[in-house]
């Protein structure tokens, strides 16, 4: 990854150096070594943030390792203050020294940690960090996701992800200054609710500064008292009244009006702590049976996206590969992406709140069912909606997919639980968007009724889903996988039906190799394009549906029923999937 896009984008600071490049590093197979100070035999280089199975690290080890180590010397940033040592994302359970003190301890794969590291630094000299990460590849109780449990990779799992997979980065900060930030747009009232929240020593006397701006217009300049190191507040926008002009300020995929935002902390008329972020004036929200955005209905065209590059695996190859991900969505005709079985990294929901594309926020899964396992999930799944809460691009939290985790949804209670718990605790966490408790069928607690079909014959779709009787025909009967749709005792209460899974076409455009599968095949360019027009044709013109979400974005690895090859090179013209998926002719 790039040394100069910032990890954080919505809390960000000047003095900042990423610590990515060149580690030292170790497989410790046996877990032997306990502590940095055993006598480590350090035998590779390893690029980080690059996974230890991916070519781009430097080693590319696809085998069983459950626990590696890694060791870099830095040099402090300069200034003065505090200096704090960040990790995007470490997998799965890790433990963080710096000059042989202890400074961290985070168990979850897929969210950040931090530690404030000015008490175990040398006075001079280099400083050295040290990092063991334990990540057993059989454990099916831990969030996962795509993440493969067998040697290679099968059906619809890929390779491993082990250890440090997103930007290791430290900054100087002020021994008192803002931790968090959280952003709520309220539609109705057309206000910004803003709650920060500092750190330190100082408690009295503490004020923050808030400014926003649309373009170069100052929308407000506040100034709040912090109460307990914490302030929260509602800033008042001018409502212009017209619509016009109000909708300049809403944001959507068609419009991506962004809000930037510059926060100053301040004891009495000292400066402690200055930070940029940005939010949005926008609300999503559901009204019978339509999705609505910005309070009209809203036709949901997504498509599915694994978050997987060839050579990095869940790590992007640089900042400009997440952006391009992002506007190849946008180009193929899709408003919104459903990001599957994966926390993306927050660069790559800054460029969809910047550029203007609707995110479906999901939990990795686990595969076996244990109070541990829901444990961890509950404790994961957490961090990652604190993480995200902020970015106006997510749109709908999605704590579990396709009864992966609690397999026995229709006989066991407290699988039934687990996921109405989480449902409601997502809800609770997060009260301003859409939950599915579980997508694809098995329904209970949920806001969205997500079904998974990939039936490849368009017309027997069209005879399923256009029918005059959906409580009978869909609710009453088994369907796609053998599934039924909702639990006894949930009944379909006009909530909104979503396809969120269908299609799957693989074609192999002749650069895959042999193993490659999809739900269905295509033989040519043409093929493709009517087999994909016809599905697209279906659940447009489908009225029960809300909204739709195509699998997938690009190939990944076996799975060849990407609209894009692996490398992101499109399989026929983007303006003809853009037609297609928006159900449009193609412009001559």
């Amino acid at each position: 990854m790039s040394d100069f896009e910032y990890p954080r984008p919505q809390l960000e600071r000047d003095n900042w150096t990423s610590l990515n490049g060149q580690w030292d590093f170790s497989f410790d197979d046996a877990m032997h070594h306990k502590l940095p100070s055993d006598p480590i035999t350090w035998t590779h280089q390893i690029t980080v943030p690059f996974a230890p199975e991916a070519p781009a690290s430097g080693i590319g080890d696809e085998g069983f390792h459950p626990a590696v180590w890694y060791r870099r010397l830095f040099d402090l940033p300069p200034g003065e203050g505090c200096v704090v040592l960040h990790f995007g994302a470490v997998d799965y359970q890790a433990r963080v020294w710096v000059n042989d003190v202890l400074v961290a301890q985070h168990e979850g794969g897929h969210t950040p940690f931090s530690a404030d590291i000015s008490g175990a630094l040398r006075e001079h000299g280099p400083q050295q960090v040290v990092v063991h990460v334990v990540d057993d590849p059989h454990d099916l109780a831990k969030p996962r996701g795509k993440q493969d449990w067998l040697l290679e990779p099968h059906s619809i799992w890929y390779p491993r992800t082990t250890g440090i997979w997103q930007t290791v980065w430290m900054e100087r900060v002020s021994a008192t200054r803002i931790e968090r930030l959280r952003w709520t747009p309220f539609f109705d009232g057309y206000e910004i609710g803003c709650e920060i929240f500092a750190v330190g020593e100082i408690v009295d006397n503490l004020f923050v500064e808030v400014k926003l701006w649309h373009g170069q217009n100052l929308l407000s300049d506040d100034y709040y008292k912090l109460v307990g190191h914490e302030a929260n507040r509602k800033i008042a926008l001018s409502d212009p009244g017209i619509d016009d002009s109000r909708n300049e300020l809403l944001w959507s995929p068609e419009r991506p009006t962004l809000l930037r935002a510059e926060l100053t902390l301040r004891h009495n008329d000292t400066v402690l702590d200055r930070v940029r972020s940005y939010t949005a004036l926008r609300s999503v929200a559901i009204t019978r049976d339509r999705f609505m955005l910005n309070g009209r209905p809203y036709p949901l065209r997504l498509v599915l996206d694994q978050g997987y590059w060839p050579d990095t695996l869940m790590t992007a190859p640089n900042d400009e590969a997440l952006r391009r991900d992002v506007e190849l969505a946008k180009a193929m005709g899709f408003n919104g992406v459903r990001k599957h079985q994966k926390i993306e990294d927050p660069r790559y929901l800054y460029w969809a709140d910047r550029l203007g594309l609707l995110v479906w926020e999901e939990m990795p899964s686990a595969y076996r069912f244990s109070p541990k396992a829901i444990t961890r999930m509950v404790r994961e799944w957490t961090e990652a909606i604190e993480r995200d809460y902020s970015h106006p691009c997510i749109i709908v939290w999605v704590p579990f997919n396709e009864s992966w985790g609690v397999p026995n949804l229709t006989s066991t209670q407290a699988h039934r639980n687990a996921v109405e718990a989480l449902y409601h605790l997502t809800r609770t966490l997060d009260a301003t968007r859409p939950v599915i408790g579980n997508d694809g069928w098995e329904a209970s607690a949920t806001d969205i009724l997500g079904i998974h079909d990939y039936d490849f014959d368009p017309e027997k779709l069209r005879a399923r889903y256009e029918t005059t009787e959906p409580q009978r025909t869909l609710f009453d009967q088994r369907r796609p996988a053998g599934r039924i749709l909702t639990l006894d005792g949930f009944p379909h209460r006009g909530q909104p039906i979503v396809l969120t899974e269908f299609g799957g076409i693989a074609y192999d455009k002749g650069a895959q190799p042999a193993h490659t599968w999809g739900y269905s095949r295509a033989e040519s360019d043409a093929g493709f394009l009517d087999h994909y027009r016809r599905l697209l044709q279906v659940v447009n013109e489908t009225h029960l549906f809300s909204g739709f979400c195509y699998t997938q974005f690009a190939d990944t690895f076996q799975e060849a029923n990407g609209l894009l090859c692996a490398d992101r090179t499109p399989k026929i013209p983007l303006a003809m999937i853009s037609a297609a998926t928006r159900n449009a002719k193609p412009e001559p």
